[in-house]
C-alpha cells in the first residue's frame, strides 16, 4: 500500500505552487507560469480541454487538466476523465512488441508468416475491414517482418477503408520507405495472437494495465468508462459522436485517462517493463524519412527540410536528433481529438500533452517551446499549425490590384479529393489552405492562375465557370467554389 501511494502522489499530485521546472536548454522557470501560458493559449486558439505533463528527471513534476470533457453540458476535464487514446495506443503496442522480442517469442527480422499455420490470406478474421485475403496475388506480403511493421515500411496505407475501393493493398517494396500505417501495426497483433493464443486485449491487460495499476485502460470499451467520458469536440466545441471500440486494434481502440497513461509513460522512459538496451533500441532511429510531410500528397514526395534533425522513425516511435541529444516522439490524432508525447531521454526530460478539441494541435508548437524548450519537434510535416500562424508574403510576377484578387475569394470543394480549399487574401497574395493543412501565400504568374513553387502546385480559376484547377504531382483535380 506505502508504494502504491508514492506512486499516486507522484503521478497526479505533482504541481506545486512556486515549483521550478527545468527545460533542456538548462533554463528553468516556474510552474505556475506554465499554468497561465496553458490558460492563455487554450483562450487564444479557443481549445476546449487540454491534459499536460512536464517530466525533468523522468519523473512528473507538472501535471494537471484544463477545461472541460464535455462543453454542452459544462463537465470539468479531469484526470480521471476517459480519454480516446487515438494513436497513442501505438506506443503501448510498441512497448508490448518489444517485451515479445525481448522474449524471444519474436524475431525482429524472421517473416511474420513463418509463425503461422497456413497462408495469410486464407485466415478468415472477424471484424471491421480484416483479412488479408486481398494479399494472395501480391507475395510480398510473405517478407514482412516485425521490424518492418514497428517501422511503419509495409507499404500498406494507413487503413485499407482510406483506399478508393476499400481493400487492402501492398503499395511498395516493403521495408523501403516510411509510411505510416495502423494497418501494418494491426497484422503485427494478429501474429502475436496467433503465437499466445490471445487476444489483444487480454495480452494489454497481462503486460501493461494491471501490473501498471491502469484500471480505467482498456483496448475495448467497458460499460464503468459511460460515468467518465471525454468527448472529442470540433472547433465550435460541438461534441463528436463517441466510437465506443468493441474489437481491441492496437492502431488505435484504446480508451485511457490521464493519470493512466501518465503510469505507462513513466515507465516506459523508464525502461521498465523492457530492458534498457530494448528500450534504447525501440527509441533509436531504424530508417529514415524524406517525405516532406506524414500524411496528404507531400507523404509521397521527398524533401530536405527535416535532414538537420535527422528525422526517421524507431520501433512505434518518431526520432530526431538535436544539440541537446535525440529525441523520441508519438502523436495521437482523430476528429476531436490530438495528443503528442516527446522524450529527451539524455536530459531525461519529456511532456505530455492531450487534447479533446479539434483547435488543439494548433497550440502544440508554442507549448513545446514553452514547457521543455523542444524548438526541433517537425511541426509542418506533423502538420501541427499554429493558431496565430502568418504564411509569409510572396511577390507576383505580374502586378494586380486587391480588386483582381478579390474575385478568386471563397471556399472550393472537389468531388475528386475528400478536402475543401479555403482561399482569402492578405493586402499582396491570396492566401490558401486545405483541410487540416497549413495557410500558405499565393504567386500570381498570370492574371488567372497562381502557384506555391515550394509544393509544386499551381491555381487556375475559371470565373465564368467558378471553377478552380489544383495541378501538383502531374495530377489535375476540379474544384468548384460553393
Amino acid at each position: 500500500m506505502k508504494t502504491y501511494l508514492l506512486i499516486f502522489f507522484l503521478l497526479v499530485s505533482t504541481y506545486l505552487l512556486g515549483q521550478s521546472i527545468k527545460r533542456i536548454d538548462g533554463t528553468q522557470y516556474s510552474a505556475d507560469s506554465l499554468n497561465a501560458k496553458i490558460e492563455n493559449l487554450m483562450k487564444s486558439a479557443n481549445v476546449t480541454g487540454v491534459a499536460v505533463s512536464v517530466f525533468n528527471n523522468n519523473k512528473a513534476i507538472f501535471s494537471k487538466t484544463y477545461g472541460l470533457a464535455n462543453v454542452p453540458k459544462n463537465i470539468p476535464l479531469e484526470k480521471s476523465s476517459v480519454l480516446y487514446a487515438a494513436s497513442f495506443a501505438k506506443t503501448v503496442f510498441a512497448y508490448i512488441a518489444m517485451q515479445f522480442i525481448q522474449e524471444k517469442l519474436i524475431d525482429l527480422d524472421k517473416p511474420l508468416v513463418e509463425y503461422l499455420n497456413k497462408p495469410l490470406p486464407d485466415y478468415i478474421i472477424n471484424g471491421f475491414r480484416r483479412g488479408y485475403h486481398d494479399l494472395k496475388t501480391d507475395k510480398r506480403y510473405e517478407k514482412i517482418t516485425a521490424r518492418i511493421c514497428l517501422t511503419h515500411t509495409t507499404g500498406f496505407p494507413n487503413w485499407r477503408w482510406f483506399e478508393a475501393d476499400k481493400k487492402l493493398k501492398i503499395k511498395f517494396d516493403p521495408g523501403t520507405r516510411y509510411a505510416y500505417s495502423g494497418e501494418g501495426l494491426y497484422l503485427l497483433q494478429f501474429v502475436m495472437e496467433q503465437i499466445t493464443g490471445k487476444d489483444y486485449e487480454t495480452i494489454s491487460q497481462e503486460r501493461v494495465f494491471k501490473p501498471l495499476r491502469m484500471e480505467n485502460t482498456s483496448q475495448v470499451w467497458q460499460t464503468r468508462f459511460n460515468d467518465k467520458i471525454a468527448y472529442g469536440h470540433n472547433v465550435k466545441g460541438e461534441p463528436y459522436e463517441l466510437m465506443k471500440w468493441k474489437e481491441a486494434s492496437s492502431g488505435g481502440s484504446m480508451s485511457t485517462t490521464f493519470e493512466d497513461f501518465l503510469k505507462f509513460y513513466t515507465a516506459l522512459i523508464n525502461s521498465r517493463g523492457i530492458d534498457k538496451s530494448v528500450f534504447r533500441e525501440m527509441t533509436s532511429k531504424q530508417i529514415s524519412i524524406k517525405s516532406r510531410r506524414q500524411f496528404g500528397p507531400l507523404a509521397q514526395i521527398d524533401g530536405t527540410e527535416n535532414d538537420e534533425i535527422q528525422l526517421g522513425y524507431g520501433f512505434g516511435v518518431g526520432t530526431f536528433f538535436t544539440p541537446f541529444g535525440r529525441a523520441f516522439f508519438k502523436e495521437g490524432h482523430d476528429d476531436g481529438w490530438g495528443h503528442y508525447s516527446i522524450c529527451f531521454p539524455d536530459k531525461k526530460i519529456a511532456v505530455v500533452i492531450m487534447t479533446n478539441n479539434d483547435n488543439g494541435e494548433s497550440i502544440f508548437k508554442e507549448l513545446l517551446e514553452y514547457s521543455i524548450g523542444d524548438k526541433f519537434t517537425p511541426w509542418r510535416w506533423q502538420n501541427y499549425i499554429p493558431y496565430n500562424y502568418i504564411p509569409p508574403p510572396i511577390s507576383h510576377l505580374i502586378k494586380l490590384t486587391t480588386q483582381d484578387l478579390d474575385q478568386y475569394i471563397g471556399t472550393y470543394s472537389s468531388k475528386e479529393l475528400p478536402i475543401n480549399i479555403k482561399i482569402t487574401r492578405n493586402e499582396l497574395n491570396l492566401i490558401a489552405e486545405a483541410t487540416g493543412q497549413v495557410p500558405f501565400a499565393l504567386q500570381a504568374i498570370e492574371k488567372n492562375q497562381f502557384n506555391y513553387e515550394d509544393e509544386g502546385i499551381v491555381l487556375v480559376f475559371n470565373l465564368q465557370e467558378k471553377t478552380m484547377i489544383l495541378k501538383q504531382s502531374g495530377k489535375i483535380y476540379t474544384f468548384r467554389r460553393e
